[in-house]
């Protein structure tokens, strides 16, 4: 069920808030946590629900990995259970995208039947084998069944993250705050989830026109000029930010109209100097898990440079993998590993060279570089749209014929980059609302941008989320 659609926003979520409230004021914690186990299943399979059995067989087959662990303490059950979390993810993600390339190689078929990739498969896999791995590590013990279903399971976080460890949440249930109708909890959650909505209807949505008829249009063969390509990548990087981000601040505010406090995702990353600090920035509990949970594990930075590096190149590259099953996502996660090396490298030997305003450009021109690969088909129309952004397919740079609306576009990228580069992020508009007196202008512009959203919505609809592919 998406976010941004009227079933979810006039159907399933007061029916859920409400009757998450009255399950706890007249029965109880668990029958609270009950309710909203089953509610969020029901947001799960609502498009596809065999999928159901699916996450329902994970949660359960993990629950009884963790007790074993804790139990036994034996590293082999750990290795059994992080393997069969990642052979489901390879079957349902990649076992295609392999089968494909040994078609390639051997020129034989395979017959491997098309398979629907699981929504948010890749988000609860990475938070089970986190939780694996603390519980081994003595960081987390396991409670009940019951409580770890909803960790898993809590639709705000279950289909596009964030990835939330079992300790950021569960020690929240006890607290008073959790499903109690605190005014401002409630208030301060739906501004932020408004202000994620607004983001991603009426500004992504708007931007994925422009990033959908460049890439269109380089795919039918027909060549881009510099103006064209620009333009159509200034609209994907600002899109996918606004789409991404957008969805975190829904999921955060869903959380916190709950009483709940899930982890912080986007820190305002393109505001970044540095490659290095984009990814302090940009989806930080994936990067974080990432660095937890492979980089250090490899052995981190503390066998030399040599091997930082090549540390650095493997998680990027197998976190370009997690994103998709295509060597685009790898090209895209192998640029990271470059731009993360020279970043180092440069910091080690050449620290405080350049001037600030220098660093912002080039880190923001290696992102939208990257992101040509991360958006694109394959490595082929990637290496066609970067010819074009530098000058390789048009003699006429300047023309923008691709587009029907491009003074609106411009416009939108032009109000786009003013909100990522100079307004604060929707954290920091939030932050204190919910100990601090109320602040009515915020409420109404929330309000104001819901109604603009939800009359689009009703009007056109939305795109799915970016990451709902991943």
């Amino acid at each position: 069920m998406l976010f941004a659609s009227l079933t979810f926003l006039l159907g399933f979520l007061p029916f859920v808030i409400s009757g998450a409230f009255l399950t706890r004021r007249l029965f109880g914690l668990r029958a609270c946590l009950g309710f909203l186990v089953l509610a969020s299943l029901v947001f799960y399979g609502w498009h596809y629900p065999p999928y159901v059995l699916l996450l329902v067989g994970s949660v359960l087959a993990n629950f009884l990995l963790a007790l074993t662990i804790h139990r036994e303490g034996r590293k082999l059950t750990l290795v059994i259970g992080v393997m069969l979390n990642l052979g489901l993810l390879g079957w349902f993600k990649y076992a295609g995208f392999f089968a494909e390339m040994l078609e390639a190689i051997s020129g034989t078929s395979i017959g491997l039947a098309a398979i629907a990739l699981p929504l948010g498969i890749s988000f609860f896999t990475f938070q089970q084998i986190a939780y694996l791995v603390d519980i081994y590590q003595g960081k987390a013990r396991p409670g009940d069944a019951l409580q770890y279903a909803f960790f898993i399971t809590f639709f705000p976080q279950l289909i596009a993250g964030p990835i939330v460890h079992h300790s950021q949440l569960i020690g929240q249930l006890s607290d008073k705050r959790f499903a109690a109708f605190r005014t401002e909890d409630v208030a301060a959650g739906a501004l932020l989830f408004c202000i994620g909505l607004a983001k991603k209807v009426l500004i992504a949505d708007t931007l994925a026109v422009g990033a959908d008829t460049m890439f269109l249009t380089d795919s039918l063969g027909i060549p881009l000029s510099m103006a064209e390509s620009w333009l159509g990548m200034l609209c994907y990087t600002f899109q996918i930010y606004f789409d991404f981000s957008g969805y975190t601040d829904m999921a955060l505010g869903l959380g916190l109209m709950f009483g709940l406090v899930l982890p912080e995702n986007f820190r305002s990353p393109y505001k970044s100097q540095s490659i290095i600090e984009f990814w302090r920035c940009w989806n930080m509990t994936l990067s974080a898990f990432l660095r937890d949970y492979l980089y250090f594990p490899l052995g981190g930075n503390r066998r030399g440079p040599i091997r930082r590096y090549a540390n650095l190149w493997i998680v990027m590259l197998l976190g370009g993998l997690w994103h998709g099953a295509g060597m685009q996502f790898v090209m895209w996660g192998a640029l990271h590993g470059l731009y993360l090396t020279v970043n180092h490298v440069w910091s080690r030997h050449l620290p405080g060279i350049l001037p600030r305003g220098v660093g912002y450009a080039l880190t923001f021109l290696a992102v939208v570089i990257a992101w040509v690969f991360f958006r694109a088909d394959g490595i082929g129309q990637g290496l066609s749209v970067l010819g074009a952004m530098f000058g390789n397919h048009s003699a006429d740079a300047l023309a923008l014929t691709i587009f029907a609306d491009a003074p609106q576009l411009i416009v939108m990228v032009l109000f786009a980059a003013v909100l990522c580069f100079v307004a604060p992020n929707a954290l920091q508009i939030v932050s204190g609302l919910r100990e601090g007196p109320r602040q009515t202008v915020w409420y109404g512009l929330g309000g104001t941008l819901a109604a603009f959203a939800l009359f689009n919505i009703y009007a056109s609809g939305s795109y799915a989320f970016i990451y709902f592919q991943f």
